[in-house]
């Protein structure tokens, strides 16, 4: 179990690409990655820092992951500078898809971000177009390996100009069976050429898109991990946590706890 707190702070209310597997909600219970009671304004989000702190001392990193992507808005970067001046003691983390990764990094850089993680889910445009269904950037939509081609192509930039500035950067890979099993050495492999200094497998939960697709069995997952430690030292602890998710992995979940605090929430929540 962990000894150390994290909070993720749900302030992005835009995502600039799809997934098939990822429903991107507002939900007070359901589990999974991109999934928030609510959208917090960034003001709110320092707020629940505050809070947070206060009720676990234990705190030691504060992440920005969604419910949609960080760097789709302004607010992500609003926030991180709004908690920087408040707690710089803590370590500032950021999870992106990494389309607008390049052109944001250094203002990240600047407000404090030390650690990124960006999700890679393959490196061959004819894969992740199976996983990734359209792409909008600077208001043009793509769709098919347009989309998936111009997705890699910038995930590479992004990634090489963080680890550039020195920040630690880890990629997330949903494994989907049937699509990209036999490709995590190609990610792997790519990630580390970039810079990359960890990966962290991430079973597919089905819904969305992929509600009738299966999750990989423990066997398949375990190959993917012992496949990606070729290159790269392989995070297992992950939990798929929430947006929204705050306390100690394993020992304390103060969400439920710190959002009865706040006012209504805006509950608007797009993609593209």
């Amino acid at each position: 179990m962990g000894r150390s707190g994290r909070i993720h702070l749900p302030v992005s209310p835009h995502c600039n690409i799809h997934c098939r597997f990822c429903p991107r909600r507002l939900h007070a219970t359901a589990p999974g990655p991109g999934v928030s009671r609510r959208i917090l304004t960034p003001v709110e989000a320092a707020r629940r820092v505050d809070l947070a702190v206060a009720r676990c001392p234990d705190i030691a990193v504060v992440g920005v992951a969604g419910p949609g992507d960080p760097l789709a808005s302004a607010h992500a970067e609003l926030t991180l500078a709004l908690v920087r001046a408040r707690h710089p003691e803590l370590l500032l983390c950021l999870s992106t898809n990494g389309l607008e990764l390049a052109e944001r990094v250094d203002a990240m850089w600047a407000l404090g971000l030390r650690s990124l993680t960006v999700t890679m889910n393959a490196t061959d445009p004819a894969i992740l177009a199976q996983i990734v269904s359209r792409v909008v950037l600077s208001g043009c939509g793509l769709v098919g390996q347009d989309a998936a081609e111009l997705l890699i192509s910038r995930q590479r930039a992004g990634i090489a100009r963080a680890v550039a500035l020195g920040i630690f950067v880890k990629i997330n890979l949903v494994l989907v069976p049937g699509i990209n099993v036999d490709r995590v050495a190609e990610v792997a492999r790519t990630a580390r050429a970039l810079g990359a200094r960890r990966i962290n497998i991430i079973p597919l939960l089905p819904q969305a898109g992929f509600a009738g697709h299966r999750p990989p069995t423990c066997s398949e997952l375990e190959r993917a991990r012992r496949t990606a430690e070729a290159f790269l030292p392989v995070f297992r602890h992950c939990q798929r946590c929430r947006a929204d998710a705050c306390g100690i992995p394993g020992r304390t979940s103060l969400e439920g706890e710190l959002f009865e605090t706040f006012a209504e929430p805006m509950q608007t929540f797009s993609h593209g």
